[in-house]
């Protein structure tokens, strides 16, 4: 795909592309939907070479997309790749508010994209769902806020998944323990200066979150690349994760990963972002 063209691509739904308002209903395109469009694109490139990645194995890709919301990315990817190339592959959209999945429900069967499926379920609820397939080939969670990210990292790790991708967003629980620890962290190390201020406690504990999320899929055997979305304006979460499992667990990550949870006083959150057992230090 040129990735300075933003037209329409040829076959694309008319009816999805009016759903998500990036046509409007008497089906034309201003400056603002040329700009979704863009974003649209922007992100499918980066998702697309994943999809032909596991194409090369078989072609019943399993997408699972976390706090998919009103399944925005599910359908994309849906109308822009598996209708054409992956017939027999399925994508399910998890999502905790039962009014969205209806509503995805209904709009995928209007579309006849009936390899598309919508649980009502929590992120961590679907750990443990038997509604899911053992096998997934990849996991997306875009904007899953707060500790539903780490979640859809606990269920891509427990099914092994090919490919990984995360826009994380609203990291509040690491800023939050760092904000409890501070008093007692300010005695030990001089890097606590680096979150002792409220805005820096709440910026530190941001980009915290993402490299101990990024050290604990290495650990885990995936390979990283750290980028962003760019063109994302109506969000400052632009953060993009994508990992590749290699099977090549990392021991030195596993270290720094529990050095920065000892060195920031955050070791009550070591089960949040658990290394493989053989890495963890006896008790």
């Amino acid at each position: 795909m040129n990735s300075k063209t933003y037209d329409i691509q040829p076959g694309q739904s008319v009816e999805l592309l009016k759903e998500l308002h990036i046509l409007t209903r008497d089906g034309k395109m201003n400056q603002d939907s040329r700009r979704k469009l863009k974003q649209v694109y922007h992100l499918f490139q980066f998702i697309e070479p994943l999809l032909r990645d596991v194409m090369s194995d078989h072609a019943d890709i399993t997408l699972v997309d976390h706090g998919a919301g009103k399944s925005y990315l599910g359908f994309i990817l849906f109308d822009l790749f598996f209708r054409e190339h992956a017939a027999h592959g399925r994508i399910w959209g998890i999502e905790t508010r039962d009014e969205l999945v209806v509503r995805s429900r209904e709009l995928a069967q209007r579309l006849g994209f009936a390899g598309m499926e919508f649980l009502n379920l929590s992120v961590a609820e679907s750990i443990e769902s038997t509604q899911l397939p053992e096998r997934i080939d990849v996991v997306t969670a875009l904007h899953a806020c707060n500790t539903a990210t780490d979640d859809a990292i606990r269920f891509a790790l427990a099914r092994q998944a090919r490919h990984i991708v995360l826009v994380p967003c609203c990291q509040a629980e690491v800023a939050a323990t760092l904000r409890k620890n501070k008093a007692s962290m300010l005695s030990r190390s001089s890097m606590t200066e680096l979150w002792r201020h409220p805005i820096h406690t709440r910026e530190f504990g941001s980009q915290l979150t993402n490299v101990l999320r990024c050290l604990q899929l290495e650990a885990h055997g995936y390979q990283l690349n750290v980028t962003e979305l760019v063109g994302w304006e109506h969000s400052m979460k632009n953060e993009l994760i994508i990992a590749r499992h290699t099977g090549q667990k990392k021991r030195a990550a596993a270290l720094r990963l529990q050095d920065l949870l000892e060195t920031t006083g955050l070791n009550e959150l070591a089960e949040r972002f658990a290394v493989p057992e053989s890495f963890r230090p006896l008790a």
